[in-house]
């Protein structure tokens, strides 16, 4: 017997080298550009290979650490993957607020989060929490305004040293939106002193301080740039507190980080396995005396960046998928936004959709029973390593310019991020990145306008703002439905299907999806025999776009009939569906006004036919 040849299942097969691997990829690619054609480069500049194999792994320090082991890249757990089911509602009325609350607990929430803006009295806090276990559920408080003056009432109304949660009290977060300190930066950080001693007598199992990623992720940033920047922030906060005397031993225990799970869902669970190293990294420069200090207390939230108001049931889909990828990265706790929050306030069902959706995953998916199971994973923890080499780079950076507030100062944050923001901004133009139900396959004949409430405030942001991914194309579709409320037609595309049946449905399917994007009416056709009754129809369909969908070659017959239509119809624009080149001049010279296939920028495209129409 061969002794290279492994007995069992792969014995009658020879072990493939990665340099016979790399000699057929090349034979295959037939002189196209190996780079081009198969690494893989996200926007914050990630160059993933093709392929990974078990040699990867040898030169990957952190995969020979065991779980609950520095540097926690596995977690902290031994024997489970526990995480902790967190709902946080926005409700500012205190008593519904409550009501809510109670009855989400029962149906299987572990953590509860409050909206605290109206808490004004120790009363106050005491209706919020009225009922609720504070030894059984945890309380996370968030939009406090003065969060050591809660946290002093805290006393008088829950069990003090049993209790979990935590005070979104941010600061450093709140110079990044804002440009400013709430209050002054001295104050500021006196009061995270005083919190953090305060917790360390009476509440030993709270987190005081809340590093705020979720803005980063909110703003558009890509993976590298969520983790560099939220660590330069937790990096400022161990800075000024250690020169404060406070010992990096009870700053850490008391400080959580939450970050937003996206739905790019192998890059979500590098990224979320990258930062337990980062962050055990950093700490460990501050020489703590106990080894439990290096690790990261982690909430993760479900993006809004990637959230849709079209077709916002796929909304669910995307939400599902982070789930899975949080849990699997090894989070404390997670928090599901229900599918509708960013355009309205979330009833009953979508707060119960989302909760579900982390139950399912413990209670039928098992995703709790196995610690790391990503561990070993040639792509995952190649994947891991580059996230952590990138954003350390970028975190030294910010470190080189002074640290986290000069960077913030300087504007180096914010226009990092802006400049990554344009690449995803036009990846999802072109449809590279897509959004099922907004800039790929649309329901041309839904309508969104009278669903949609306003759910947050105008704010004086000056910093970092947050945006949504879909919005520029959400705008497009709105105008439309604003100009059919205002009592004016819905724009009409009608298809002039000819010739080849597989090329003209090919092209149809291709223009309904092109137009229906804007909401514009589709009218649809099997095929015209001739040509002469095509135009007729198109004529008299008294369609806004009368588009050409054939195959290249038989363009060619159809010249005629734009130049027919054209003259007939002057405003009438004629779109040709596909990019035939050695006609181009000619179709352009008998009246056809566009082209559109897949290098089509598809949301200027629109923006222009949307101002041709005079819709806006």
């Amino acid at each position: 017997m061969d002794p290279k040849k492994k007995p069992g299942l792969f014995g009658d097969f020879s072990p493939v080298s990665t340099q016979q691997w790399e000699e057929k990829i090349i034979e295959d690619l037939k002189g196209a550009d190996y780079e081009k054609k198969l690494v893989w480069k996200t926007p914050e500049g990630l160059k993933l290979k093709p392929y990974y194999r078990s040699e990867h792994l040898k030169d990957l320090g952190h995969v020979g650490a065991a779980p609950a082991e520095a540097p926690f890249v596995r977690g902290k757990k031994i024997n489970h993957n526990e995480w902790i089911i967190r709902e946080d509602f926005q409700e500012e009325d205190l008593k519904k607020a409550n009501e809510m609350a109670l009855k989400s607990i029962e149906k299987g929430t572990q953590a509860i989060g409050f909206n605290v803006s109206n808490v004004a009295s120790l009363a106050n806090l005491k209706t919020l929490l009225k009922g609720i276990d504070s030894a059984k559920t945890q309380i996370h408080f968030l939009h406090g305004k003065k969060y050591p003056v809660l946290f002093d009432w805290l006393k008088d109304v829950i069990e003090y040293k049993a209790s979990k949660g935590s005070l979104d009290f941010d600061p450093l977060g709140y110079f990044l939106l804002y440009e400013g300190f709430y209050g002054d930066r001295e104050e500021n950080f006196s009061q995270a002193k005083t919190l953090i001693n305060t917790a360390k007598a009476n509440l030993p199992f709270y987190f005081v301080i809340n590093v705020n990623g979720v803005h980063y992720n909110h703003a558009g940033a890509g993976v590298t740039q969520e983790l560099a920047f939220s660590l330069a922030q937790a990096n400022e906060y161990l800075a000024a507190l250690t020169d404060m005397e406070v010992p990096v031993d009870d700053i850490t225990p008391r400080m959580q980080f939450t970050l937003s799970i996206g739905s790019n869902y192998f890059l979500e669970i590098a990224k979320l396995r990258a930062i337990k190293i980062l962050w055990s990294k950093i700490v460990e420069q501050y020489k703590p005396s106990h080894e439990e200090s290096l690790q990261i207390n982690l909430h993760t939230v479900t993006s809004q960046w990637n959230k849709s108001i079209y077709d916002p049931y796929v909304n669910m889909l995307r939400t599902t998928t982070e789930a899975m990828a949080a849990a699997i990265g090894g989070v404390d706790s997670l928090t599901v936004n229900p599918f509708d929050s960013n355009f309205r306030n979330p009833d009953g069902f979508s707060h119960r959709i989302a909760r579900n959706q982390q139950i399912i995953l413990k209670e039928e998916a098992y995703f709790n029973k196995v610690v790391d199971p990503a561990a070993g994973s040639y792509y995952i923890e190649n994947l891991t390593d580059a996230i952590v080499q990138e954003a350390w780079k970028l975190f030294l950076e910010v470190e080189q310019k002074g640290g986290f507030e000069k960077a913030v100062k300087e504007g180096f944050i914010k226009s990092s991020i802006e400049e990554v923001c344009q690449k995803r901004d036009m990846d999802i133009a072109m449809r590279k990145q897509v959004f099922v139900g907004t800039n790929l396959y649309p329901d041309a004949s839904e309508r969104v306008l009278e669903r949609i409430k306003p759910t947050a405030k105008l704010s004086d942001l000056g910093g970092l703002r947050s945006y949504r991914g879909t919005q520029a194309f959400e705008a497009l579709r709105l105008a439309v439905e604003n100009h059919e409320k205002k009592g004016f037609a819905t724009p009409k595309v009608f298809h002039f299907t000819y010739g080849n049946p597989a090329m003209r449905k090919a092209r149809a399917t291709f223009s309904s999806n092109f137009f229906g994007v804007g909401g514009y009416h589709i009218i649809d056709n099997i095929g015209f025999k001739t040509l002469d009754e095509g135009v007729e129809a198109a004529l008299e369909s008294g369609a806004d776009f009368v588009v050409f969908c054939s195959s290249d070659e038989e363009y060619a017959e159809m010249i005629p009939a734009a130049a027919h239509i054209k003259k007939e119809s002057p405003k009438t624009q004629v779109v040709v569906a596909g990019y035939p080149k050695d006609l181009v001049d000619q179709l352009r010279e008998a009246g056809v006004d566009h082209f559109i296939h897949l290098r089509t920028n598809v949301l200027e495209t629109l923006t222009r036919f949307n101002e041709i129409l005079d819709i806006a």
